[in-house]
């Protein structure tokens, strides 16, 4: 594979990629006067929800805006190139090591250090967030369960939580996601090796379909907070599962009746847009709900971002130090260290939404992770091209395959 094959598929052209934080940051003040202007807007939306045992599982909005993130995600990869996993071995390693190893359990220990030790006084101490009752969970009021109580809220029984343990929750769900989506984007601008983040993209999309939903259960677990496993299960499924198998099914069929030039120039083209608008509608959404929380405490986004911020450095950091060590050529350790740093925000959003619920605090700390996602990435993009000289160069058939 060239390593300049499908090159148009990853340029920031579109001007919501070039300035998605200028978006989420205006969905932001959008969502807060829209939950001042129409404060039962999102209540009723969310309150449309698919009901097992009585119990909402999945927001009927929420989902259809959440594979309309993925989907387009998904039908880019072309999963044949995982077979060719093979020749770079040391890189894709080095990558599923990071992300899978390492990743989850530092973004645990910075989030409970910053949230539960070093902002807890700010976010306040005695604070609380009601979040949804685990799937299948019937339990008495009054009855704890974790680090939460069980209370009436508008005649549903629901969990009573630490305010900061609900954005723990958020980062931890952030922190198992490793990037499917962007990072296509950030390997490109940092010239790395596109064939290897092809790769990547792939085999991460199918790890995931293993390991977030038990890597969540565990840490959630360890964290003191609800452990809803067949919600987990059933998040995966639903916001990986079916958009991976919708696109690689619609793939095959739009490449065999149009081609894969029209695939690839037309359709994708198409896709992009419709993919950002639908984060963007989930985050006014979401916004709308936690304005109050946001005006009365308007650091909260910062108290949130500290961890996030920390991981992501670290992370690039680990990898990219490793990589050297590995003897990577910079076009394959520019990319493995980038996918390790990135997270994939749509799957974390739409998890903790549908774990917790729309108005809770884990679902507002992984729209954190969108807010500084860009800026935070382009700057390490920036530092791997003027590092670039600090790794050996690639020989000819190390850059094509």
């Amino acid at each position: 594979m060239k390593n300049n094959t499908l090159a148009n598929d990853r340029k920031m052209t579109s001007i919501f990629e070039r300035y998605l934080t200028f978006w989420v940051g205006l969905c932001i003040v959008g969502g807060i006067v829209l939950g001042k202007a129409a404060p039962g807007m999102a209540q009723k939306l969310d309150s449309m929800s698919i009901l097992v045992n009585g119990a909402p599982v999945i927001s009927i909005p929420i989902a259809i805006c959440l594979f309309f993130m993925m989907y387009p995600i998904m039908v880019k990869i072309d999963f044949a190139s995982v077979v060719k996993a093979g020749k770079s071995g040391k890189p894709v390693f080095l990558t599923l090591f990071v992300n899978w190893c390492i990743q989850p359990f530092t973004m645990y220990a910075i989030a409970i250090f910053c949230l539960g030790f070093l902002f807890r006084g700010l976010i306040g101490a005695d604070a609380v967030d009601m979040v949804k009752m685990p799937f299948g969970l019937n339990l008495p009021v009054g009855a704890t369960h974790g680090a939460g109580t069980v209370v009436l809220q508008d005649n549903i029984k629901v969990l009573q939580i630490p305010l900061w343990r609900s954005y723990f929750a958020g980062c931890i769900l952030l922190g198992i996601a490793p990037c499917t989506a962007m990072v296509l984007v950030w390997g490109f601008l940092a010239r790395g090796n596109d064939g290897l983040t092809l790769v990547m993209v792939a085999i991460n999309s199918l790890s995931m379909l293993l390991l977030y939903g038990v890597l969540g259960g565990f840490l959630l677990g360890i964290g003191k907070l609800p452990v809803p496993w067949q919600a987990l299960l059933l998040s995966v499924a639903t916001y990986v599962a079916l958009p991976l198998v919708a696109g690689y099914f619609s793939r095959k069929l739009i490449i065999l009746a149009k081609g894969e030039q029209w695939f690839r120039e037309k359709f994708l083209n198409v896709l992009t847009p419709i993919t950002i608008i639908a984060l963007l509608t989930t985050l006014v959404l979401l916004f709308s709900f936690k304005g109050e929380v946001i005006l009365s405490n308007p650091l909260t986004i910062l108290w949130i971002a500290v961890p996030l911020f920390i991981q992501t450095i670290m992370i690039f950091g680990l990898g990219y130090w490793l990589a050297k060590l590995l003897n990577l050529t910079y076009e394959d350790a520019a990319p493995s260290a980038l996918i390790g740093a990135s997270n994939h925000f749509e799957v974390a959003i739409a998890t903790s939404v549908m774990l917790f619920g729309l108005s809770s605090g884990a679902a507002l700390a992984t729209v954190v992770g969108v807010l500084i996602e860009v800026p935070v990435m382009l700057m390490l993009v920036g530092f791997c091209k003027r590092t670039r000289g600090s790794f050996r160069a690639a020989s000819a058939a190390e850059l094509n395959y």
